[in-house]
C-alpha cells in the first residue's frame, strides 16, 4: 500500500431511508422520498471522509458495482423496524413501520460488504441490520417483551445522552474509546435479542440490553445502538467512533 493511497480521503457509502407517505398520495410505489439527516454526512465528512448517499433501489447486480468504488459502509438509523420474518419469528402487535425496500436493501449490503471484508459501521437500526444479516434476532418491542427492562426510547435526551452503558474489555470499542463506561443517548424500542454468526458483544446497558456488537471475523465491523454522529460534535469518545471507522476505511484502499 502506497502512501498516497492512505492519504486519499475515503468514499463511504451511507444508506438513504424512504419516506412511508406519497408525495402526492396516489402511487406509493413510485413516489416515495428518499432521505438521509444531514448529520451523517457531516460527521464523515468532518472526520475525513467523503459521504455518498445510497439509495435503496439498486440490484444486488448494481450493488456489487457500487462496492467496487467504496473504502467503507455506513448504515444508518431510521424510524422502522425489520420484519421478524427475517429472523424467523411472527411479528407481535407492538412492530413498528416496516420498510422492506430499505430492510431487502440494507440486509443485502451488509452480506456484499462482510464478503468484501469492507469496514462497515451500524448505528441503530444499522446496527440490527448487520445482527439479522449474521443470523441474530431481535427483541420486537422492548416493553412488551422485556418489561422490566429501563426506557431505551428517549428521544427528547438524544443530543446530550440518556443513559450509561459498560463497553466490555478486549474488545475493538473498549480499545477505541478507551473507557469502561460511556454516557449514550437512546431513541430505540428494539434490541438485539440473540447475537448473530461471529458477532461479539462489546458493550451492554445496565439493565444488560445489548448495546454493541463487533466481528472477530472480519477487518472492521461494529455496531452500535445510540447514535454517535449526534454527540460526535461535543463528545471525543463518540468521535472516535467514526474516526477509527474512517482509518480502517483508508486503510481498505483498493479502488480507484
Amino acid at each position: 500500500m502506497t502512501q498516497a493511497s492512505t492519504s486519499r480521503a475515503p468514499l463511504i457509502g451511507i444508506t438513504a431511508d424512504l419516506s412511508g407517505v406519497p408525495a402526492n398520495g396516489t402511487n406509493p410505489a413510485q413516489e416515495l422520498t428518499l432521505f438521509l439527516p444531514q448529520r451523517y454526512c457531516r460527521t464523515i465528512q468532518e472526520m475525513g471522509g467523503i459521504p455518498l448517499i445510497l439509495p435503496p433501489i439498486a440490484s444486488q447486480s448494481g450493488l456489487r458495482r457500487i462496492l467496487q468504488r467504496l473504502d467503507g459502509v455506513l448504515i444508518s438509523g431510521g424510524n422502522f423496524d425489520i420484519h421478524p420474518s427475517y429472523y424467523g419469528e411472527k411479528p407481535i402487535h407492538a412492530l413498528g413501520v416496516i420498510k422492506k425496500e430499505r430492510t431487502v436493501f440494507e440486509l443485502e449490503l451488509v452480506d456484499l460488504a462482510l464478503s468484501q471484508n469492507l469496514p462497515l459501521l451500524g448505528i441503530c437500526g444499522g446496527a440490527q441490520a448487520i445482527n439479522v444479516a449474521l443470523g441474530g434476532s431481535l427483541y420486537q418491542d422492548i416493553a412488551t417483551q422485556l418489561p422490566n427492562a429501563a426506557k431505551h426510547e428517549l428521544g427528547a435526551k438524544r443530543d446530550k445522552g440518556g443513559h450509561p452503558i459498560l463497553i466490555h474489555s478486549g474488545t475493538r470499542l473498549r480499545q477505541i474509546v478507551q473507557k469502561r463506561t460511556l454516557e449514550v443517548n437512546t431513541t430505540h424500542h428494539q434490541a438485539v435479542r440473540t447475537v448473530g454468526k461471529g458477532l461479539v458483544v462489546n458493550a451492554t446497558a445496565e439493565d444488560g440490553l445489548i448495546e454493541g456488537l463487533e466481528s472477530s471475523n472480519h477487518r472492521f465491523v461494529l455496531g452500535v445502538q445510540w447514535h454517535p454522529e449526534l454527540l460526535a460534535r461535543k463528545n471525543p469518545y463518540h468521535r472516535r467512533i467514526f474516526s477509527s471507522f474512517i482509518f480502517a476505511s483508508k486503510r481498505s484502499h483498493r479502488r480507484i
